[in-house]
């Protein structure tokens, strides 16, 4: 349930089948290169384990979806689930050969079972909650594997480092459990590619900056252990909320006065537009006379850029863009 801001393309770098072996070492998945070969590895405390590479996947998170996309693993998907924006441009057709489920939510646990999935994705643990499909225990009676992004796990104490190189392992994990091993490692050593550009301009070097998630009462900010502040570190920025423990979390109106920030960050979404953000900071009697906002020193990008995965990178290079630094 998320609006779009249009992001510009990052744009493709050349790499060599020698590079992407090199990065793919950083991974945690193993199975052999043969696709009838059974597939076993860890994930979230859990280890998933199939006969061979999925041909009836569905992912329920954009994340999920643009992550088997990226790799064009589309041949083996029967489903996807709730949006956070728009598609990225660049797999838009691949995501259209896919069946829709549920554009703005989870699908009903019914119309999930009626693609008889072998494999069942997500960005996050919710999507296995009271809210969602069922629990992973459920699909395993059944004989359907399941997935979460590291970055998701319901068990903190099981997501790995912040780091980029997870990313790398997340994206490999795709391709080992779709059979696009090859494609998963160009994707990752292309994402390290365009990630050195933007660590090397460092647009934000000297600034700080307030990752402004949604909400208005008390603000949802980006943390320390998560997709915003890998940008923000991408960049050169301090985050004005780093010393709060999480990916997103409550941060308070408090702190943003007293750090007057250099740059505001706005995800975009449908919940929570960047626009309305703007509004409620340029009208607020305090927040108005912050630096940030009296210099209009915005900087927008789509939510779906902001989670763990294939596009962050996209994140990463939008925000050195808007910040005047070489996009990557």
């Amino acid at each position: 349930m998320r609006t779009h801001v249009t992001p510009r393309i990052v744009a493709a770098t050349a790499i060599t089948i020698a590079s992407a072996l090199t990065l793919s070492a950083c991974g945690g998945s193993s199975n052999s290169d043969a696709a009838a070969a059974s597939i076993s590895l860890q994930n979230c405390g859990r280890t998933v384990t199939m006969p061979g590479p999925a041909e009836r996947g569905v992912t329920l998170n954009q994340g999920a979806t643009e992550s088997a996309l990226s790799i064009g693993a589309q041949d083996r998907m029967v489903g996807t689930a709730y949006l956070d924006d728009v598609v990225a441009p660049q797999w838009q057709a691949a995501y259209a050969q896919v069946p829709v489920l549920d554009e703005k939510s989870y699908p009903s646990r019914e119309a999930l079972l009626e693609t008889k999935p072998d494999l069942v994705l997500a960005s996050y643990s919710s999507a296995f909650g009271d809210k969602g499909v069922g629990s992973q225990e459920s699909f395993d009676e059944l004989g359907i594997a399941t997935y979460v992004s590291p970055f998701g796990c319901k068990d903190k104490s099981k997501r790995p480092p912040v780091a980029w190189d997870s990313i790398a392992t997340e994206i490999t994990d795709y391709g080992t459990l779709f059979g696009h091993e090859a494609e998963a490692q160009s994707q990752a050593a292309q994402m390290r590619e365009t990630l050195a550009g933007v660590e090397a301009a460092a647009p934000a070097k000297g600034r700080t900056i307030f990752w402004y998630d949604s909400k208005t009462t008390t603000p949802y900010v980006g943390g320390n252990a998560g997709g915003p502040q890998l940008i923000i570190d991408a960049v050169g920025g301090s985050n004005i909320f780093a010393g709060i423990n999480g990916a997103w979390a409550d941060g308070s109106w408090e702190t943003v006065l007293k750090a007057n920030p250099d740059v505001i960050v706005l995800a975009d979404a449908s919940w929570d537009t960047a626009e309305a953000k703007k509004e409620y900071l340029r009208n607020d009697p305090a927040l108005k006379d912050l630096k940030a906002v009296r210099d209009n020193a915005f900087v927008v990008v789509p939510f779906s850029t902001t989670t763990p995965g294939p596009r962050l990178i996209e994140g990463a290079s939008l925000v050195a863009g808007q910040l005047g630094g070489e996009r990557a």
